[in-house]
């Protein structure tokens, strides 16, 4: 029986900043990946973890992010990669979200960098704060300097709502995010794209949610 589900931000409810790294790559002819693998890289405690920790600030984390990604082939300064981060509404994903907040609690675990870093457009502030209003909790990471996918981040979540872990389902675009929440009981869905994680949901909700696929 679920009681809740919990989502990611980015990737999720929005399309993968991936997308928008390779762009970026490809115009100016950089090793690909170059941005994900300078991610991967040491990922409890490189520039990108200290950012979204809040521990660095952007000018930091623009020296560290460059020297970073130069020891793996091509530099590239963090201060560039910032901006590529938004990614683009998904609404059906938010639609998904609001049938299942009639019938089940629902949070947002996100990783993400201080807020006066990002300078998101207007409209895309208030999608985000329009989303963020369908949310029973939301835990942000430069708020309180955790970060998925540290265990403590998911425990801090079904205390919030107080459930059990095992009556949840958490969705994110990345392996790395789900294992922690798969170890404590709960269903995890990998985020490839919307209509394969509307279907996923279905299935795991029980909602009926397919009219969303096909729209």
């Amino acid at each position: 029986m679920i009681e809740a589900v919990i989502w990611d931000f980015g990737g999720v409810l929005t399309t993968s900043p991936f997308e928008a790294f390779a762009r970026y790559e490809k115009e100016r002819g950089l090793p690909v990946d170059i941005i994900r693998r300078t991610n991967a890289a040491n990922h409890f405690e490189n520039a990108w973890a200290k950012f979204e920790r809040a521990e660095v600030d952007l000018a930091t984390f623009d020296e560290l992010f460059a020297a970073e990604s130069l020891a793996l082939g091509a530099e590239v300064r963090g201060r560039d990669v910032v901006p590529l981060l938004s990614g683009d509404p998904r609404p059906e994903m938010v639609e998904a979200l609001r049938r299942v907040k009639q019938h089940f609690k629902t949070g947002c675990i996100t990783n993400n960098l201080p807020a006066n870093a990002m300078g998101s457009s207007g409209g895309r502030a208030l999608y985000v704060a329009e989303t963020m209003a369908l949310f029973d909790h939301v835990i942000e990471s430069a708020k309180i300097g955790l970060r998925k996918p540290d265990p403590r981040i998911y425990q801090m979540m079904v205390a919030a709502l107080d459930v059990d872990p095992k009556k949840c389902v958490y969705l994110d675009d990345l392996g790395v995010n789900l294992k922690p929440a798969r170890e404590m009981g709960m269903t995890t869905i990998k985020v490839i794209d919307a209509p394969q994680a509307i279907r996923d949901l279905e299935a795991a909700t029980g909602l009926a949610l397919g009219d969303l696929v096909r729209a």
